[in-house]
């Protein structure tokens, strides 16, 4: 949902808004509200944090996060699970993680609802690539396919079951085939 304000409204006046739920993102000087997860996309969102961090935190290597407010490059999005490396995680005064993220994720991943516009989704993965991000996915669990973005290049697509799917180089542990992803809707 779009929110048109009766007068053009910045970046800095939209982070002092409060959070909605679900969360609004600031795109192009508008405030666009993403829509309530549903059940493929809540069990994808949990099942790809909770995997990463199980293989990658322990170590220190990389940390997912969830519906994490990123604000970078004139946006303020919210990817549906953002990983950073650890030392790109932004922390505090007291080392603790920053509730402030001014950086692109290392890893952005969408997970497409049935009544989100995949272009939308597409710009954010674009606008994350160009500001730094090493790999976007936009996972489409109604087609289950998955689209792999990385900067200046042709996006692939996913879309076999035995199919290996690419991660970035600290993330090696991980073997995720495009089957293993969609499985986690049957568990």
């Amino acid at each position: 949902m779009v929110q048109t304000p009766s007068k053009p409204i910045t970046l800095e006046e939209f982070l002092k808004l409060p959070e909605t739920k679900p969360a609004s993102e600031y795109i192009d000087g508008k405030i666009i509200q993403k829509p309530m997860p549903k059940g493929k996309h809540s069990a994808i969102q949990t099942e790809f944090s909770t995997t990463v961090n199980v293989i990658l935190k322990p170590q220190r290597i990389a940390r997912a996060f969830s519906e994490l407010r990123c604000t970078f490059g004139g946006r303020s999005i919210v990817p549906d699970v953002s990983v950073f490396t650890w030392e790109r995680i932004a922390r505090d005064e007291n080392g603790e993680v920053s509730n402030t993220f001014l950086v692109a994720p290392d890893w952005t991943i969408e997970i497409l609802s049935p009544e989100q516009s995949q272009t939308k989704v597409t710009k954010n993965i674009l606008h994350c690539l160009n500001h730094g991000t090493q790999m976007g996915w936009l996972i489409d669990p109604d087609e289950q396919t998955i689209f792999v973005y990385l900067p200046k290049q042709q996006p692939e697509v996913f879309d076999q079951p035995q199919q290996k799917l690419p991660v970035l180089s600290f993330a090696n542990n991980l073997n995720l085939s495009v089957e293993s992803v969609f499985a986690w809707l049957l568990e």
